[in-house]
């Protein structure tokens, strides 16, 4: 990554503009991730720039590739759950320099846009950082002892250094319609949607996970309090005859004995045996307000419907009349209401699939290169 002025000559034209990758941390399997990956096969010679990068709990594509980690990646509590390193990321990359290159894609919600480099600064936001600006809500993830000190230091301070790294993009880019509902309200800012593709080879071989019988409804969630897993548990557990699966992991204290033998929770799987889990599914459950909300579409591409929380990105990745049905509140209620009508509904899978064609990898990779050309000019 370039420290000088961005070449616009012949040279460039010949050999194509050197893009680079930031991230704010590579430490899980998450959608924000894979959006990485993508980026990574659309522009393979891109180094990326993180935080802390964890290759063990993370997708192991990431290892055959050139990831440059900042300081706090030494700190192996930060490694383990990068909140901890909250008071320390902006000034991470805030000090960071880049080395070379023309483009700097900044994969953001929180930290990765305000990399140091003079390059041209593409943003892709995930979200505005929700502990700046949906601190209530984000604020029981916070552990304890940083609560009263981020809500009263860290985060007024944050807010200053978030805006200036934001209006510092040649080109923003928001991955759902609410996201950038969201940009604009945080920054003043009128974001493009480039929606993020569907990375899961539907073609690929498959492998059964252990333990597993098919026609379970599936949830593909991390065990966070606002994922809102406990009340599809509950849920299920309430509806004699249904089973679950949830990949990622049960919260604790979610499941009573009544229910222990009919819900199951499954982790670190292997894509052959998410691709399993996927294909063998009855539907998916999603109750969280996500930003994009992924894992509607990569049950779409195996022909699975999805049953959602009306809000956030599922608004736009679920059409009630071709691959889900929406309700309305968060609450065990809702969910067995909307698992109890399922049981009687046809879908078409050639038509959920068909759906799901509409975010391919290939039509990704065209929008950024688009967004890459405005920022160059």
């Amino acid at each position: 990554m370039s420290t000088g002025p961005v070449s616009t000559g012949p040279e460039r034209a010949s050999r194509g503009p050197v893009v680079h990758i930031a991230h704010d941390y590579i430490t899980q399997r998450g959608g924000a991730e894979r959006v990485v990956l993508s980026l990574l096969d659309a522009y393979p010679e891109a180094e990326v720039v993180t935080s802390i990068y964890s290759p063990e709990s993370t997708f192991p594509q990431f290892r055959g590739r050139t990831v440059r980690k900042l300081w706090p990646s030494r700190i192996k509590a930060f490694r383990r759950d990068p909140r901890l390193a909250m008071p320390v990321l902006a000034p991470a990359f805030s000090l960071a320099r880049a080395e070379r290159g023309d483009i700097v894609i900044c994969s953001s919600s929180g930290w990765a846009h305000g990399l140091n480099t003079t390059a041209a600064k593409v943003i892709y936001c995930h979200t505005p950082a929700r502990w700046l600006y949906a601190t209530e809500d984000y604020l029981p993830e916070v552990p304890k002892p940083m609560r009263l000190p981020a809500r009263y230091l860290a985060f007024p301070l944050l807010r200053v250094w978030d805006r200036r790294a934001a209006r510092k993009a040649a080109v923003y880019i928001a991955n759902s319609t609410v996201v950038k509902e969201r940009i604009r309200r945080a920054y003043g800012i009128n974001a493009t949607v480039i929606h993020p593709p569907v990375s899961i080879d539907v073609d690929g071989a498959q492998e059964p996970v252990p333990g597993v019988e098919p026609g379970y409804l599936l949830c593909v969630s991390r065990a966070r309090g606002y994922k809102n897993v406990a009340a599809i548990c509950q849920a299920v557990a309430d509806s004699p005859g249904e089973r679950l699966v949830v990949v990622g992991g049960v919260p604790d204290g979610a499941v009573g004995p009544e229910a222990a033998d009919r819900i199951q929770g499954v982790s670190r799987l292997s894509d052959e045996q998410m691709r399993w889990i996927y294909s063998n599914a009855a539907a998916l459950i999603a109750v969280s307000r996500e930003d994009f909300g992924l894992t509607p579409l990569e049950a779409a591409s195996f022909g699975v419907p999805t049953l959602a929380l009306r809000a956030g990105g599922f608004l736009d990745t679920i059409d009630e009349a071709v691959n889900g049905r929406f309700f309305t509140e968060v609450s065990a209620g809702a969910v067995r209401a909307a698992v109890r009508q399922n049981r009687d509904a046809v879908w078409n899978a050639d038509a959920i699939r068909g759906h799901a064609a509409l975010f391919t990898e290939e039509r990704f990779a065209a929008r950024i290169t688009e967004q890459l050309t405005l920022a160059l000019a």
